[in-house]
């Protein structure tokens, strides 16, 4: 799924220029990927479009505590890199709780870091948030070094 999702963030300029998704999935399946992996991403994709932004205000002092699911289903790396984002202004408190929300929507358990980078790549690209460069190149640098292999 996660080779998907890189490809689209490659091939398409946003999430809604894509075709409708029984056009999508014949594009990807012309592009080599398998059926399986097409309708989990799709799935995966659908539940990013239907997700709602959380709208609510906190003070930039408070501290989000994670539940035992998402420690475990997540992992310390992960939530450590949400934590680093956040700090450093790439996120807001809301976008943290939609990645979150995305994380545990895969069926990793903990879910590597570099899946986790393209989750949070993926979320920030349907918010249409600013994508510095230097940010898009740490979300995609081990995965491309992965993809390679």
């Amino acid at each position: 799924m996660i080779d998907i999702l890189v490809y689209l963030f490659e091939n398409y300029h946003d999430l809604d220029a894509q075709p409708a998704p029984e056009a999508l999935a014949r594009s990807l399946n012309a592009a080599g990927f398998e059926d399986g992996e097409i309708s989990v991403a799709l799935d995966w994709l659908d539940g990013l479009k239907m997700a709602r932004m959380a709208d609510f205000v906190c003070d930039p002092r408070s501290l989000r505590v994670y539940t035992d699911e998402e420690c475990s289903r997540l992992g310390r790396d992960c939530l450590d890199f949400v934590i680093f984002l956040e700090q450093a202004a790439v996120i807001t408190p809301a976008l943290r709780e939609l990645i979150i929300d995305r994380g545990l929507a895969l069926d990793d358990e903990p879910v590597p870091i570099d899946k986790f980078k393209i989750i949070v790549l993926m979320v920030l690209w349907s918010r249409e948030a600013n994508l510095e460069p230097l940010i898009v190149e740490e979300l995609l640098s081990d995965t491309e070094a992965a993809l390679l292999h």
